[in-house]
C-alpha cells in the first residue's frame, strides 16, 4: 500500500535514511526540517521538501495543511526532529532546556495533534515517535535529553490507548547508538556546558566515550528497517529497538537494581 508519510528532521541522519528507503519503496514522502538547503539529494530522488521548524506552531500548521490540500491524506507521521542537549543539571541555563523540551516533546506532540483530525477522519494513521533507548535509562549529563525521550514514551502510550478506538497505531522506535551527527553535537555541548566546571573531569570522560563508540555504532539502515517493519506490518509492535548496546542496556535495565545499574553505567568512564 502506498501511504503519505512526513519525517520530521530529514535533513541529516536517521531522518534522511528513513526518507531514502521509504521513498524508494513507493510511498509519498514529505521531508521537513529547517536546514532545507542540505536536501537536495532527497528531493532529487523524488521527497517532496518542506521547510518546517518544530518550535514555530505556525510553520508545522501550514506544514500539515500544505500535505492534506495536495494529497487528501496523511497515512503516516514519523516525530524523528530531535537532539541531545548535554551537560550537568547544575550547569545546564533553563532557556537551554526549555529548548531541548520544546524541539523533542512540545513539537513531537503538537504535530500529532494536527494529523489526528485527518487520520481519524479516514479511520486509519500510523504515529511513529523516535525516541531512543534513553527514554528508559538515564545516564549522567544528559538529564534533559533523557526527560525529553522518557516525556515522549508516555505520551506515545497514553496516545495509543485513546486513538486505538479511530484505527490509529501509535509505535515507538528505540535506537542505541547510531552513526549520525547526533552524537558529535551532544558531546560539543557536554564539553561546552559542563568541560570548565566542577564537573570538568567526569563530563570530559563522558565526551571522550561518546567519540570512542563512534566506529562501533551500526548506520542508521538498521533503524530504517524497523520504521519499514512499523509501517508495513498488519498490527504493528508498539516499540522496536536496534542500534549499538540497545539489547543488553534495555535487558539490564529491566532486571538490574538502580544501584547496580547506575554502578555498571558509571565504571565505562575512565578513572
Amino acid at each position: 500500500m502506498k501511504n503519505v508519510i512526513l519525517i520530521t528532521g530529514a535533513s541529516a541522519g536517521m531522518g534522511k535514511d528513513f526518507a531514502k528507503g521509504l521513498v524508494k519503496d513507493g510511498h509519498v514522502v514529505y521531508g521537513a526540517a529547517r536546514r532545507v538547503d542540505k536536501m537536495d539529494d532527497i528531493k532529487a530522488l523524488g521527497v517532496k521538501i518542506l521547510e518546517m521548524d518544530v518550535t514555530d506552531d505556525a510553520s508545522m500548521v501550514t506544514g500539515i495543511d500544505t500535505i492534506i490540500k495536495v494529497e487528501g491524506r496523511l497515512d503516516v507521521l514519523i516525530n524523528n526532529a530531535g537532539f541531545g542537549s548535554y551537560g550537568a543539571i547544575e550547569d545546564v541555563p533553563m532557556a537551554d532546556a526549555r529548548y531541548q523540551l520544546e524541539v523533542n516533546v512540545i513539537g513531537a506532540a503538537r504535530l500529532m495533534q494536527l494529523v489526528l483530525p485527518s487520520m481519524r477522519k479516514h479511520k486509519f494513521g500510523r504515529i511513529i515517535n523516535v525516541t531512543s533507548i534513553g527514554g528508559k535509562l538515564a545516564m549522567a549529563f544528559g538529564g534533559w535529553y533523557h526527560a525529553s525521550k522518557f516525556a515522549l514514551e508516555a505520551l506515545s502510550d497514553s496516545l495509543r490507548n485513546e486513538v486505538e478506538q479511530f484505527g490509529i497505531d501509535v509505535i515507538v522506535i528505540e535506537p542505541g547508538g547510531i552513526k549520525t551527527e547526533w552524537s558529535g553535537i551532544a558531546g560539543d555541548n557536554l564539553k561546552k556546558i559542563s568541560g570548565h566546571t566542577a564537573y570538568k573531569q567526569k563530563a570530559n570522560q563522558v565526551a571522550e566515550l561518546f567519540d570512542t563508540i563512534e566506529n562501533k555504532v551500526p548506520g542508521p539502515e538498521v533503524i530504517t528497517t524497523l520504521v519499514r517493519k512499523a509501517i508495513e506490518a498488519k498490527k504493528p509492535k508498539t516499540r522496536y529497538s536496534d542500534g549499538y548496546m540497545a539489547g543488553v542496556a534495555l535487558f539490564m535495565r529491566k532486571i538490574l537494581s538502580d544501584r547496580l545499574f547506575d554502578k555498571i553505567m558509571m565504571s565505562q568512564f575512565k578513572k
